[in-house]
């Protein structure tokens, strides 16, 4: 299996579908598209006080669906597969997912990949949705999706979340090829689902190459105990990096918005590396992160105990160059799509001009050190 970086393609407002066609030159891999109903980045520090970005943009929550920017990109695309990174089971009843994966699958002729999450709570919690058990509600939801693919006719399912009473999904997969679906999974229960039903993967966190070999394997363990080829999932990873010689990362780590990355991290990851989580020794990190409701005094408490240190110790960082070296310690443990992202475009517009241009010379060095 080679080693190609992927891309992400941005599903907020301003649309940015004009740069598809390089994107779709062959550089990449395949093209990554997030979902989501807001961002992480609290309202309360998306200020001009806090950042210029918000000069330009009135909120970070300018969010669009990503399964219609995915059918978008499909018909503007000729090569590169499309990838949801990733549509949650719980928005989503798996009925509309199946049918809408078949859809896109047929409008790119073949290149869709449906990537699937168990949710978070930023996403679900403030609509309303049920985000309890979302585990059990993931495999029951990736059950439900395999039935109506595989089935002729109408099919009966009987669950804890979803009913079917002869239900039917006639559409066939195009050129009889359902469309791949790759799996976001951290936790030992969702790696051990991640390995009998995915064909890709992405961990949720891996902050060492350690940790995303051990991840691996029990993903592949999992394969392999349900029958499965192992090695025919295929690593993936979102590679959040801060790219930038010394004297950047200096100013980069002063941004209220990259000292936030805190949030994302839970705090027996931090504890792990000698320092406490400014939200608590609680802090779970994505499943806590509700940005509505982040009040700008908590925040602010926040800010004032972020260590840079922390950061550094689970993030990658240095020149393109130095990035790319620690990238491919990752690839040596069996990382093949990885995807860099350079979060010190957070920092503010100076960094954000440059953060692609990094980015792709980071991946070029990376190519050149994997051959």
């Amino acid at each position: 299996m080679e080693v190609q970086p992927a891309a992400f393609l941005r599903t907020t407002l301003p649309l940015g579908l004009s740069q598809v066609d390089v994107l779709d030159s062959g550089r990449y891999h395949s093209i990554w598209l997030p979902d989501h109903m807001v961002s992480f980045w609290p309202d309360a520090i998306w200020t001009p006080e806090f950042t210029d970005l918000a000069t330009t943009s009135p909120s970070p929550h300018r969010h669009l669906d990503g399964m219609a920017v995915a059918a978008a990109a499909a018909v503007l695309t000729k090569n590169v597969p499309i990838v949801t990174s990733v549509v949650d089971t719980v928005r989503r009843h798996p009925s509309l997912l199946a049918q809408t994966a078949l859809t896109i699958s047929h409008l790119s002729r073949g290149r869709f990949i449906l990537g699937l999450g168990s949710g978070e709570t930023e996403n679900t919690v403030p609509y309303g949705f049920d985000f309890s058990k979302p585990v059990a509600r993931f495999e029951e939801s990736l059950q439900v999706i395999r039935l109506l693919w595989e089935s002729h006719g109408p099919v009966d399912f009987s669950g804890q979340f979803y009913q079917l009473h002869h239900a039917r999904l006639d559409t066939e997969a195009f050129e009889g090829r359902n469309p791949p679906i790759w799996i976001g999974a951290s936790g030992p229960r969702m790696l051990e689902i991640a390995g009998r039903y995915a064909d890709g993967w992405w961990p949720a966190g891996a902050y060492t190459p350690e940790d995303f070999a051990e991840k691996l394997q029990a993903v592949r363990s999992s394969a392999d105990r349900a029958g499965r080829d192992p090695l025919a999932i295929v690593p993936a990873f979102i590679q959040t990096c801060l790219i930038g010689d010394d004297g950047e990362l200096a100013r980069i780590l002063e941004a209220p918005l990259v000292k936030a990355f805190v949030m994302q991290i839970p705090a027996q990851i931090l504890r792990a590396r000698g320092f406490e989580h400014p939200l608590g020794e609680n802090w779970r990190g994505y499943q806590d992160i509700n940005p509505g409701t982040m009040t700008r005094e908590r925040l602010l408490a926040m800010l004032a105990k972020v260590q840079p240190e922390a950061i550094l110790s689970v993030m990658p960082h240095g020149t393109p160059k130095q990035v790319a070296t620690i990238v491919k310690t990752y690839v040596d443990a069996g990382l093949r799509v990885p995807k860099i992202l350079d979060y010190g475009g957070m920092a503010g517009l100076e960094f954000a001009a440059r953060s692609a241009a990094k980015v792709r010379e980071a991946e070029d060095e990376l190519m050149r050190l994997v051959g």
